[in-house]
């Protein structure tokens, strides 16, 4: 077994007044050697958009694109003529490929936007982009393993579908709640709330762990906690 541990302090941080975004990985002006990747996992951003401000359109190309609001509404509008708002409960999955361009901006005249965005290499370049969202019910997560995104290939009933063999779970935890994690690559275990341990391994709020060359990890809650799994193949 494996392990690379990112501790919330030790993450990049942009902060533009509208917007405050904590780096995971190298992106930017944060440049880590270190922190280029977890396998097929390239980006992910803790961001925090202010009131009506946002990102203006701007284009993507070939990568995988996941947001999940932790709080707020964040709008889209992209090339492939959809305009929608992604609500807290909710997952958004874009498959850039031969290319797209989008916005994202916090419509809210008070409440600040805080959202993740995961970037994920593809497993082919230059498929038809694609666009979807989808609500998951919390219910479906409570102590359990919910299937957010899958390989289209594989794709798990009622999840949303990515051009990668990589999968996302969410798991919200009851404190003292014990499970175990049966990995299918590497697994990137980001806790956005709460207290776990993992391997004796403790994470508190936005700290991380990657799991690798193993095939299972236990998992004990310290406190209610809200647990992503990002699983994604080593070598692509």
């Amino acid at each position: 077994m494996k392990k690379i541990i990112h501790k919330s302090e030790t993450r990049g941080l942009a902060n533009h007044g509208w917007l405050k975004s904590y780096h995971t990985f190298s992106f930017a002006n944060y440049q880590n050697l270190e922190r280029m990747n977890f396998g097929a996992l390239r980006v992910l951003n803790d961001d925090m958009v202010q009131p009506k401000m946002g990102f203006g359109t701007h284009p993507h190309k070939n990568m995988e694109i996941i947001s999940i609001p932790i709080s707020g509404s964040l709008s889209h509008k992209d090339s492939m003529q959809n305009k929608r708002a992604i609500e807290v409960g909710e997952v958004q999955v874009m498959s850039a490929g031969t290319g797209v361009t989008h916005s994202e901006f916090n419509d809210s005249s008070s409440e600040e936007v805080n959202f993740l965005q995961l970037w994920i290499f593809p497993e082919s370049e230059n498929v038809t982009p694609y666009y979807d969202q989808k609500y998951f019910e919390k219910e479906g997560r409570k102590n359990k393993f919910q299937t957010l995104v899958s390989p289209k290939d594989k794709l798990v009933d009622g999840s949303l579908p990515i051009n990668q063999q990589g999968y996302l779970f969410m798991i919200d935890l009851d404190k003292d709640f014990k499970t175990e994690y049966h990995l299918k690559n590497g697994a990137y275990f980001f806790l956005i709330d709460g207290a776990i341990e993992i391997e004796d391994i403790v994470l508190n709020k936005r700290d991380a762990v990657g799991i690798y060359e193993t095939n299972l990890v236990k998992i004990k809650a310290k406190e209610d906690s809200k647990l992503l799994i990002i699983d994604v193949p080593m070598h692509f």
